[in-house]
């Protein structure tokens, strides 16, 4: 089950778990949609992955499996992204 982190890694936006903007790797590496296409070129800096569009969950499941609160922050943020 995804974590649905709740900011982005490079300029730590929040990113609520029904965010549109929110982006994410195969291994939940989480950005927001600005970082990802103008910072990141679409990539995951940690992994190297593809980062689409992270999938979303009803109010109703979220109340049985909440988002993490555990916030993921690149030491220097998107500088050390390029």
């Amino acid at each position: 089950m995804l974590e649905l982190r709740p900011n982005c890694e490079c300029c730590n936006a929040d990113l609520p778990p029904d965010s549109a903007v929110a982006r994410i790797c195969s291994f939940e590496c989480t950005f927001c949609a600005y970082c990802t296409t103008h910072v990141l070129a679409d990539l995951c800096p940690n992994c190297g992955g593809e980062l689409t569009a992270r999938p979303g969950r009803s109010a109703e499941l979220l109340k049985k499996y909440p988002a993490s609160m555990k916030r993921v922050l690149k030491e220097g943020g998107c500088a050390t992204a390029t």
